[in-house]
């Protein structure tokens, strides 16, 4: 979507390069989001999680198990949002 509109961008290969518990944590201070409100729920499942356990917990859990993180997540300077659907990524232009 953002090719076919010429905009540039660069993709992070999250499974490759996954983000850290810090990152995790900056990335849901931008977005104003709790790490349950952004947990992929079926991969959650798969991994025992209910998205109840405390914050830390499931941060830590994301950092190991990147795939548990919904995506995509667009940042632009101090700005996130979660590409749910992916035409939200626009809303950092």
């Amino acid at each position: 979507m953002l090719d076919g509109k010429g905009i540039e961008y660069r993709y992070r290969e999250y499974t490759r390069e996954p983000l850290s518990e810090e990152e995790i944590r900056g990335v849901l201070r931008r977005l104003g989001l709790q790490a349950r409100d952004v947990l992929r729920s079926k991969d959650a499942a798969a991994q025992g999680l209910t998205g109840a356990e405390p914050e830390a917990e499931i941060i830590a859990a994301m950092a190991r198990r990147p795939t548990l993180l919904q995506r995509p997540i667009g940042l632009s300077g101090d700005q996130a949002v979660l590409g749910r659907p992916p035409e939200k990524l626009l809303d950092l232009l």
